[in-house]
């Protein structure tokens, strides 16, 4: 999706896509589709670039997200939001890899050593 017809997207559409997004890169790390899930993780960051990019910065519009059954979706909303709810941010990380849901419970004690280590400095 290109970045013009991001802009014309409203923060509802663009979470609703978000969404959309981290299911399908679910469904791709499960088949093994590794250059599904590259170009999937490039629509991702434009969306939360251009969430970001909103007055206010609409990354918060995510923060519902962290509730979602799928653990891909909750992940993917931890990761875009630490700069606006770090602690939200931090326990919907823990919480999935205290229940071992992986692949993404390995994805999130990588982010959340990262952050404790200073590697990783959420803007």
């Amino acid at each position: 999706m290109t970045r013009e017809l991001l802009q014309r997207m409203t923060v509802d559409q663009l979470v609703v896509r978000f969404t959309a997004i981290a299911l399908d890169e679910y469904e791709a790390i499960l088949d093994e589709e590794n250059e599904t899930y590259r170009r999937l993780f490039d629509d991702m960051e434009n969306v939360r670039s251009e969430l970001k990019r909103r007055e206010g910065d609409q990354r918060r519009a995510l923060i519902p997200l962290f509730d979602h059954q799928n653990p891909q979706v909750r992940l993917k909303a931890a990761i875009s939001t630490p700069a606006i709810e770090p602690d939200a941010a931090r326990q919907v990380l823990q919480r999935i890899s205290d229940r071992n849901e992986q692949p993404q419970a390995m994805d999130a004690r990588l982010i959340m050593k990262s952050l404790d280590a200073g590697r990783y400095i959420p803007t």
